[in-house]
């Protein structure tokens, strides 16, 4: 598929600014969408938009369809009538960061006022649109509703630990439960509803001030999923519904043991027995939210490294041959050429660049990988083509100016020589060879576009606690940050 030359900014909504304790879909992310503009900025990206479960990661969340309800703005339905300032007290919440549990306490409680104001004071056009909604999504917000309601009902267990009935869902169980938790599920629906509605009129002023959105879908989903619970079917489960194999990556430079994920892996000749059904209702579901799909661990779909579920590191498992072009063929005659960016990073073997290169889909370099192995890097700018999207750096890596403070001297020196610069604002130098790049696309983490330490780390992989906190003030945008981020914008991209 044919991209146009364009730059952009990652960013996740969690870490806008605004009030009560987490970034939303309110006033901070039209402010955002026009500071893009403002810049020249074409592209925004984001992590998956999913209600988040352990971690807090949007790589783990309750549902590969749902939207998170802790982006929803509080701002938004008090405009509406559906909060009022009493239940919102005092906004006594850090700016800096984002304590989820903490937030997550608040905004139930409050999005179940706004959801008992709605049952008894909706008027007809919004108790339609809210009717139409359910129905239009009936496919994965019946099961994502209900599950939600049941870990409610568990006292959030995972749903393994559910009594039998319900976690092998027995009719009579579900009847049951259906009726039990009748007002629960709509609540759920409600929240649902409030997001998608919320997400769209973000998602059609970003795409009117000429700035697409680019989304994320992890390849995996998490166990503690809606998806997992019902649909076992199309997963790797023995007959007490438990994994048998799950994903990771094997041992490397960066690991003696590999990674263990955990995630349960797909039956894929049962995916294909179904024409790859659940797979095309995802990406269907995905471009009605964002304009560009970033596919993570796209090397997954050639060959993924299988843990038997019993193990304790990754070291035991297997490479196992993906659904490959057989996949990726069956999404394109449904749905046609598709906006894929492959997360190709990492050890990539000769059939995953064959399998990306063969559909016309444009991979990743990361600026922050290019400056250990000499001139021959795959990571180094003179070494791309144009199908690829250069980062300087991703939501997994430190900022530039922690990752460079963190070399030794002789990969500095390197960095100085071949960027030619002295290094003091290094998260600027990177930004200028990636802008300058012939990459199709150059994207910048918002901490590298204002030079921050690793104090503005997103995400350490590996790390059980602590990550997806980070959140910016509204004065870090200044007038020199919007003027040099413009005047380098237009000098390399426009």
């Amino acid at each position: 598929m044919a991209f146009e030359r364009s730059s952009g900014v990652i960013l996740h909504p969690t870490s806008l600014p605004g009030p009560y304790g987490i970034g939303s879909l309110g006033k901070e992310a039209y402010e955002f969408i026009d500071f893009l503009s403002d810049t020249k900025q074409k592209l925004w990206q984001i992590c998956p938009l999913g209600p988040t479960g352990y971690g807090d990661s949007p790589y783990q969340c309750f549902s590969a369809f749902a939207g998170n309800p802790f982006l929803v703005s509080l701002e938004k339905l008090k405009e509406e009538g559906l909060v009022k300032e009493d239940d919102l007290g005092e906004d006594n919440f850090p700016k800096d960061k984002v304590d989820y549990g903490w937030v997550i306490d608040f905004k139930v409680g409050v999005l179940k006022k706004a959801y008992n104001r709605f049952k008894k004071k909706s008027n007809k056009k919004d108790n339609e649109d809210f009717v139409a909604f359910c129905q239009d999504n009936i496919e994965w917000l019946e099961d994502y509703t209900f599950f939600m309601a049941l870990k409610d009902e568990f006292d959030g267990r995972p749903w393994i630990e559910w009594d039998d009935d319900i976690k092998f869902r027995k009719e009579e169980a579900v009847d049951k439960y259906k009726k039990e938790l009748k007002d629960e599920i709509q609540f759920h629906k409600f929240i649902q509803y409030l997001f998608f509605k919320q997400w769209n009129e973000v998602k059609g002023y970003a795409n009117k001030q000429g700035i697409s959105i680019i989304g994320d879908v992890p390849i995996f989903v998490a166990f503690d999923s809606a998806d997992a619970w019902a649909n076992p079917d199309i997963f790797l489960f023995d007959e007490k519904k438990k994994p048998t194999k799950v994903a990771g990556v094997p041992p490397d430079a960066f690991s003696e043991t590999g990674q263990l994920w955990g995630n349960p892996l797909y039956d894929w000749d049962e995916l294909k027995s179904r024409d790859y059904n659940w797979w095309i209702k995802r990406f269907e579901a995905i471009l009605d939210m964002v304009d560009h799909v970033r596919l993570d661990h796209f090397r997954g779909f050639a060959a993924y490294w299988a843990v038997p579920a019993d193990e304790d590191t990754a070291m035991n498992g297997e490479w196992v041959d993906g659904p490959g072009a057989d996949f990726f063929q069956a999404i394109k005659d449904q749905l046609g050429e598709l906006p894929i960016i492959a997360e190709d990073l990492g050890v990539i073997t000769e059939d995953v660049d064959e399998l990306r290169e063969g559909f016309g889909l444009i991979g990743m370099k990361v600026l922050q990988f290019a400056f250990d192995s000499g001139e021959k890097n795959k990571y180094l700018p003179h070494n791309y083509t144009k199908d690829f999207v250069v980062y300087t750096g991703t939501h997994d890596n430190d900022t530039t100016v922690g990752w460079f403070e963190s070399l030794g001297e002789e990969e500095k020196h390197f960095i100085r020589e071949y960027l030619d610069v002295d290094g003091s604002n290094i998260a600027w130098d990177l930004i200028e060879a990636a802008w300058g790049s012939v990459a199709v696309f150059a994207i910048a983490p918002l901490q590298d576009i204002l030079s921050l330490g690793s104090e503005g780390r997103m995400n350490t992989p590996g790390k059980p606690a602590g990550n997806w906190q980070w959140r910016f003030t509204k004065d870090m945008l200044s007038d020199e940050v919007i003027n040099k981020l413009r005047e380098v914008t237009e000098k390399h991209r426009n």
